[in-house]
């Protein structure tokens, strides 16, 4: 299996105040101390970086890296059982045609190259797209292509947002355009939820979260600089998952990763093998197993309890070329396809982890890639041709409106299917 990464670093917003950031990157493979999560406002998420003097921070807030590719891997889908109930998907080897439970198609990709071809890469415009294997791990995908389709999310009682800065939202964009808010929005029409207050949608500069952490049937214990480790480190799972509240039926969106990967990446660049940075993206997506199967438990959550995770997306549009964003402030790897192989690995692990439990994941790499910050390099991986919009703002690794627009539409499209 591979694995791939694209690094991100942002630069604090002006006249906002850095928070200190992690000195020392921790070099337990995939473990970083939780103390990274301290930092800039404009920093999605922030990684060790060491220059909180200079206002530098490492974070890949949003690590991405990928578009998708073309793959031979296996077409059947298998039953994926969760607390809402089962879908059952398999999928014809010739033809890709999934069907449900009841026999109905509910997908479609008429291709022999696997689940992949038509459905995430019929936007990019060159052949020789990012080489990506989800199919290995036989996913249900939905008829929208946003994500996958493994759960049948109904009857929604409480929702909970986990994870990093993505997920808080940071300025310039305003609150109300965070993907949180906008899902808050959506979710209180869904499923008949008490909304959350105006102040439960910003951001407290200082601590980087969210203003209110509980606030109508929402809750969000996400923070700035969030690593995976922090899902149990920093309490974000004990704190907005408490046994109290496990009688509720829960939704639980998470983006998470990005500051993992992006200390990985420094790492890179300082000098560290491969092998080594292998191994640390393993430990990674391990820390994110292992979150994912403590909250995906039927016996904590009697009523039922969902999870839809994003997986790692980058601004370099697959090509791993991280000096394309100057604010970024890195100098690109002597070979990027290894950061790209490594981001691919970190996916499709992510993808692992949502057919093993039962959980989703949305497709926010692919859907990233070619909005970033070679959009206008006709030989990348994920050109989508001329006059692309930047889905990343000015820092780099942050979604600018559009983006979180975009995000907000993958995550509402996996949860209403």
């Amino acid at each position: 299996m591979r694995f791939t990464y694209f690094v991100s670093i942002g630069l604090c917003l002006p006249l906002l105040a850095c928070q200190g950031d992690d000195t020392g990157d921790s070099e337990t493979a995939g473990a970083s101390s939780s103390s990274s999560d301290s930092d800039d406002s404009s920093t999605s998420q922030t990684s060790d970086s060491g220059t909180a003097s200079t206002g530098e921070t490492d974070s890949s807030g949003t690590d991405t890296a990928t578009g998708t590719s073309t793959t031979s891997g296996p077409t059947t889908a298998p039953t994926s059982d969760t607390s809402a109930g089962t879908t059952d998907g398999t999928t014809d080897g010739t033809t890709g045609s999934t069907s449900s439970s009841s026999g109905d198609p509910t997908t479609t990709t008429t291709t022999t190259g696997g689940l992949m071809d038509d459905c995430l890469l019929e936007d990019f415009l060159n052949e020789d797209t990012l080489s990506l294997d989800y199919d290995q791990y036989s996913p249900t995908i939905g008829s929208h292509c946003k994500g996958t389709n493994h759960q049948e999310i109904t009857d929604i009682e409480r929702v909970v947002f986990l994870g990093d800065s993505v997920t808080v939202g940071t300025p310039p964009t305003q609150g109300k355009d965070y993907y949180r808010s906008r899902l808050a929005d959506i979710f209180v029409d869904r499923f008949g939820l008490e909304p959350p207050s105006a102040l439960w949608k910003q951001v407290n500069l200082i601590d980087g979260v969210a203003l209110q952490q509980e606030s109508g049937d929402f809750a969000s214990c996400s923070k700035w600089g969030a690593r995976v480790d922090d899902f149990f480190d920093s309490k974000q799972i004990a704190d907005c998952l408490p046994p109290d509240l496990w009688d509720k039926r829960t939704l639980v969106v998470i983006t998470m990763g990005g500051n993992d990967l992006a200390s990985i990446v420094k790492h890179g660049a300082m000098g560290q093998s491969f092998d080594d940075s292998l191994a640390e993206a393993e430990a990674v997506t391990d820390l994110m197993r292992e979150a994912v199967e403590y909250i995906a438990d039927d016996d904590k959550f009697p009523n039922g309890v969902f999870v839809v995770f994003a997986n790692v997306y980058e601004y370099t549009d697959g090509t791993g070329l991280v000096a394309s964003c100057e604010a970024a402030g890195l100098d690109n790897w002597e070979d990027p396809s290894q950061l790209i192989d490594l981001l691919s690995g970190v996916n499709e692990r992510y993808m692992e982890i949502a057919v093993d439990t039962g959980t989703d994941m949305i497709f926010m790499q692919e859907n990233f890639c070619g909005h970033g910050y070679q959009a206008d390099n006709p030989n990348g991986p994920c050109y989508r041709g001329p006059d692309q919009k930047n889905f990343f703002d000015l820092t780099c690794i942050h979604p600018t409106p559009n983006g979180h627009e975009l995000i907000a539409e993958l995550f509402t499209e996996v949860v209403d299917e």
